[in-house]
């Protein structure tokens, strides 16, 4: 194992836990907005939001460059005012694998939160509770199954993106390397030491994954 280079292994779960925490930030108040509030607007940004899951990778990949890259408007800004650089940095990384696995997050959770009786939460505005606390106190009490689901989706797949990923923020050694990519560039090379150990690391978080998921479902089945 000596010449195996663990540096992808700590960026990816650097990375994917970075970006989970966002989607969890920025995902769960959406869902709830989406599973309250019917109508053209909300399937519009419904529609939105579950594009990453749909367009190919690499379509992704030019979106976040032409939005973010240094030519850009938000990417000129952030790098002579904020001195932020996104392209080929861990930042870039992190955004790229937000964008691609926030819609997990925000399906899993919507579902979870729209199935809540009403009832519940009328009762709670009618004991004077603000919106806020009943979301907090009630709603994710009781959607917490569903909204664990989405995180535990949003990770894995925030931790498998390759080709996003790749296009935003490069394959630098010991600066941007990923897993995904890293088992490519290893492959590439004939090192299938390192190749190997990473594939195994990704397989088993994976079988982690869907076991956690699909306990989840049964329990939420099971009322």
């Amino acid at each position: 194992m000596s010449n195996i280079d663990f540096f992808p292994l700590f960026l990816s779960f650097r990375v994917a836990l970075t970006a989970t925490c966002i989607g969890i930030i920025c995902g769960l108040p959406l869902a709830y907005i989406l599973s309250r509030k019917p109508g053209r607007i909300a399937d519009f940004i419904d529609t939105l939001t579950n594009l990453p899951v749909v367009l190919p990778p690499t379509v992704l990949g030019y979106y976040l460059l032409v939005f973010l890259g240094r030519n850009s408007f938000i990417g000129k800004f952030l790098e002579e005012k904020l001195d932020i650089m996104i392209v080929f940095t861990v930042t870039g990384a992190v955004i790229a694998a937000t964008v691609v696995s926030i819609p997990y997050m925000i399906k899993a959770s919507k579902a979870a939160l729209a199935e809540i009786n009403e009832d519940y939460l009328n009762a709670a505005r009618l004991l004077g509770r603000t919106e806020l606390n009943i979301f907090a106190t009630i709603m994710i009490p009781i959607a917490w199954r569903g909204i664990i689901s989405g995180i535990t989706m949003s990770f894995a797949r925030a931790l498998g993106d390759f080709g996003t990923t790749l296009m935003v923020a490069g394959s630098i050694p010991d600066k941007t390397l990923t897993m995904p990519i890293a088992i490519y560039n290893s492959l590439q090379a004939g090192n299938y030491n390192m190749a190997n150990f990473l594939v195994l690391i990704m397989t088993t978080v994976a079988f982690a994954v869907l076991y956690i998921v699909n306990r989840l479902e049964k329990r939420i089945k099971k009322g």
